[in-house]
């Protein structure tokens, strides 16, 4: 373990060493056999409280790039790239895109993998497979994986979430029509049924449509976002808006990973995507919209992320980050692969303004959290093969049975109602304020099948349909036995009425608000919101309703609606000025500061402000060419900011501040300009937070320079903020990084740490290449708030 960084306690409980042990197990099984769950197929887990990130951990050693999804078995599972998953445990090769099962989101089983190299694809020339995307759709899970050694994306599809799997072959073209790497896949399905795929790294994101199969990849390919390093869209609608998830920064460097989640939102899937600073994501400048970014804790580089919504309602990010005190797994396939090490971590995803983040601001947890809500106040996965729990009313009642098949298991199923309505409730309330969902199918073409709440009896009842008989969505709300008024919606043309759909609904207040989709991925094909009136909205059962033939229902529950947060976490303030460590370039520079490397050429204090044209010179490994200007910082927590008038031309020249121990120590905050990867000579102005230590892996430790994290979008005058705090716990510096383009708004990164081994000074520079020059109008420190 490297100084400063914290031994974080194992809680050892009989669950975890269960899972650990089934891990175990299945790690001994033929490849692509899955392990026996961890609870009985079809129940649903009890909540456990808290848990604690990795989720992964004591199940496999990595877990990269996850996508997941609630089956029709209501299991979760989990998908990640290919990785030397069981390295712990013995194994040097790797599990090719490797599946977990949980009955919770938090605990997990080994579940098998998608390929062994005896059944990777023959088109896929050898490759290693990555960034896996799980959906469900027509009856199939549609598993979507970057393929790199062959340029492409490949699909195939199963049965169950676990296979057999059926190689679907390559998903875009051999000229992709997106100038960027053919990788970090998510395919998405808009309310018109229409499905599209987005794809896209280093450092451009494209969208296309797919085919009615969602096999191939048609038509108009649409850039919708570039970056330093942009890659890992993932794209939810929530509230109107299509929202494109995605990662920047260096993904897999360890400690120096500076991979963070961001997001933009548009009003077409196809965009324009802005960030929550109102800049197109096409722009040819960093972003703002940060979702989750390293805060100082443990988890280093958080990234690559998918989206699960628990059964309370409550969205969770799904993500990889790498653990500080444990970065890199040992060398692996005979000691040619070296990895980063990147367990899988599920964090609270807040919608706050309009904008999603982690935590509320508070960003990766690595302390125990309250867990997802994983188990209904009241209902059923119908597993057990009988109606424990449930009561039948209406038309037929004993026409209802639960019936088998190979991916649900047990199922709901009625004969015939006739043209009066059937239920089959529980006989537990759940209460008013709740989130019911349900998985259906109609099979007949006259039929309805439909998600009953709020029940007392059939005359005081919220039911939710799909009524294939009119192809349509429709809610009927009945109170003291008068219909309030049926409301229909459209369903897409070519509805799959024979295949499960999910159907959710949330009671809020007095709103109620549904949603029909194929794999509760927040990308629904019908949606609907209606004001209840007051005598609607109570406690009350929760159930399936038929009417005529062929309605099928499954995983049908409720649970207490979830509390949304509602305000971000405070971000930390400047307290009052401390005169004595900064300067307002008067006259001339102040005393204390200090050149190494200098006086740089040019550099001049005149009309209010210190002037330095940038240098062709370097501060990076053991090219220590470039000068530094610094001065004495004060002891513990402050914020150092400036501000910088600076219209960079040219690639790599760059200016801002720095808070500097040496040659080989700094964390540094510019103005930067970077070339775009595949983008035809463009270049990038960008917000550039990078940090040089040592790395703690190396022996000796030698200095390392990061793949940086990217802050808010630049302007030729800005606004540069480093804030410091001492964790004298840990015995780091941790160091936030902020960016304005008024002074005013400020858009905040995320955080560099550094072991305490001597004292950082405040400085600047202007470096990297010639060509501009730098204005810096202040250096202003603050003490603490």
């Amino acid at each position: 373990m490297r100084p400063g960084t914290r031994a974080l306690p194992r809680r050892r409980t009989l669950t975890a060493v269960a899972v650990a042990l089934l891990a175990l197990f299945a790690a001994l099984l033929p490849q692509g056999v899955a392990a026996p769950a961890a609870v009985a197929a079809g129940t649903t887990a009890a909540a456990t409280g808290t848990y604690t990130n990795p989720v992964t951990a004591g199940t496999v050693d990595s877990f990269p790039d996850p996508s997941m999804i609630r089956a029709k078995d209501g299991y979760w599972y989990a998908y990640g790239t290919q990785n030397p998953v069981f390295q712990s445990q013995g194994e040097d090769g790797e599990r090719m895109l490797p599946i977990l099962r949980s009955s919770d989101m938090v605990h997990w089983t080994y579940a098998g993998q998608v390929f062994t190299p005896a059944t990777e694809p023959a088109w896929a020339n050898g490759s290693r497979l990555w960034a896996p995307d799980i959906h469900y759709a027509f009856g199939l899970y549609y598993l979507y994986y970057s393929v790199p050694g062959a340029g492409n994306i490949g699909l195939v599809t199963g049965p169950t979430p676990t296979g057999p799997w059926t190689d679907r072959g390559a998903v875009l073209p051999a000229a992709s029509g997106c100038p960027s790497g053919s990788i970090d896949e998510a395919q998405f399905t808009d309310g018109d049924g229409t499905p599209y795929l987005y794809w896209g790294s280093y450092d451009t994101i494209c969208v296309a449509q797919l085919t009615g199969d969602r096999t191939r990849v048609t038509g108009t390919v649409t850039q919708v976002a570039r970056g330093r390093r942009v890659e890992g869209g993932f794209v939810v609608h929530r509230g109107g808006y299509y929202y494109l998830f995605y990662s920047d920064g260096g993904c897999c460097d360890g400690a120096f990973s500076g991979y963070q989640v961001k997001a933009g939102r548009a009003t077409s899937p196809r965009g324009p995507f802005t960030d929550d600073e109102g800049t197109d994501l096409m722009s040819l400048t960093s972003k703002a919209g940060v979702v989750v970014s390293a805060n100082g804790d443990r988890w280093t580089g958080p990234g690559h992320n998918a989206i699960q919504t628990d059964l309370s309602g409550q969205d969770w990010l799904v993500y990889h980050g790498i653990p500080s005190d444990a970065p890199d797994l040992a060398p692996a396939s005979g000691g040619t692969l070296k990895l980063s090490r990147r367990p899988m971590l599920v964090d609270r995803l807040d919608w706050i303004d309009g904008w999603p983040v982690v935590r509320a601001g508070a960003g990766p947890s690595d302390t125990p959290v309250a867990a997802p809500v994983t188990s209904w106040t009241a209902g059923s996965t119908f597993t057990t093969g009988g109606l424990t729990g449930f009561t039948t009313a209406g038309s037929g009642t004993a026409g209802w049975s639960v019936a088998t098949e190979q991916d649900a298991g047990g199922y709901l199923t009625h004969t015939d109602s006739g043209s009066t309505p059937a239920f089959a409730v529980t006989t537990a309330d759940a209460p008013a304020q709740v989130r019911a969902e349900a998985d259906l199918r109609v099979t007949s073409a006259t039929g309805a099948a439909g998600l009953t709440l709020a029940h007392a009896d059939a005359a005081n009842r919220i039911t939710v349909w799909l009524d294939r008989s009119r192809g349509v969505l429709a809610t009927d709300v009945v109170v003291g036995g008068v219909s309030q008024g049926e409301q229909t919606s459209a369903l897409p043309t070519g509805y799959s009425w024979d295949t499960w759909h999910n159907v959710s609904v949330e009671i809020r207040g007095t709103t109620m608000s549904v949603e029909v989709g194929y794999d509760r991925l927040r990308d629904p094909v019908g949606v609907q919101t209606r004001t209840l009136p007051a005598a609607a909205v109570r406690a009350g059962a929760v159930g399936a309703a038929a009417r005529g033939a062929g309605a099928q229902a499954d995983n049908v529950g409720a649970v207490a609606l979830y509390q949304p947060v509602t305000a971000r976490v405070a971000a930390p303030q400047p307290g009052p000025q401390l005169a004595s460590y900064g300067d307002e370039f008067q006259n001339g520079l102040n005393t204390g500061w200090s050149w190494t490397r200098g006086p740089a050429a040019g550099a001049a204090v005149a009309d209010g402000a210190l002037s330095w044209p940038t240098q062709d010179a370097e501060l990076a490994l053991g090219t220590n060419t470039a000068s530094v200007l610094s001065r004495a910082a004060p002891t513990g927590d402050y914020t150092v900011e400036t501000e910088i008038h600076f219209a960079p031309a040219a690639g790599n020249q760059q200016a801002g501040l720095i808070l500097y121990e040496n040659d080989d120590r700094w964390i540094k905050l510019v103005h930067s300009v970077l070339p775009l990867n595949n983008g035809g000579g463009a270049v990038l102005n960008v917000s550039e937070f990078t940090k040089e230590g040592e790395r703690p892996t190396t022996t000796p430790p030698t200095a390392v320079a990061n793949g940086p994290m990217f802050g808010g979008p630049t302007a030729d005058t800005m606004w540069l903020r480093l804030t410091h705090h001492l964790d004298t716990a840990n015995n780091e510096h941790e160091v936030r990084a902020s960016t304005s383009r008024d002074g005013v708004h400020w858009s905040a990164s995320g955080v560099w740490t550094l072991p305490v081994k001597g004292s950082l000074r405040i400085g600047l520079i202007a470096l990297n290449k010639s060509g501009a020059t730098a204005r810096f109008d202040y250096v202003r420190t603050y003490g603490a708030s």
